[in-house]
């Protein structure tokens, strides 16, 4: 579960400035960090269809995020990527 303190700093670590919270790096960022937590629950929990469901909404809702942002900049597309590797 993403708890709201971790979520803020997720938001902190990826907006362009002070009040966003809805650009595609920090909605890319939120959903990086639900699939993480969604897919270490599925180990321990492997007939858990419903979340297994969820956790492939995630990733296809994050790949039209990158999708998006590669077609409008690919410099802030590269950047999002480089963050997501580390």
């Amino acid at each position: 579960m993403l708890t709201t303190k971790k979520k803020q700093n997720i938001i902190k670590k990826n907006q362009l400035h002070k009040k966003d919270t809805g650009s595609p790096e920090v909605q890319v960022a939120i959903l990086s960090k639900r699939i993480e937590e969604l897919a270490s629950h599925l180990k321990d929990h492997k007939k858990d269809n419903s979340s297994r469901r969820g956790l492939i909404k995630m990733v296809a809702d994050r790949r039209k995020h990158l999708k998006f942002l590669e077609k409008t900049d690919k410099e802030r597309y590269e950047a999002t990527a480089q963050k997501m590797k580390n």
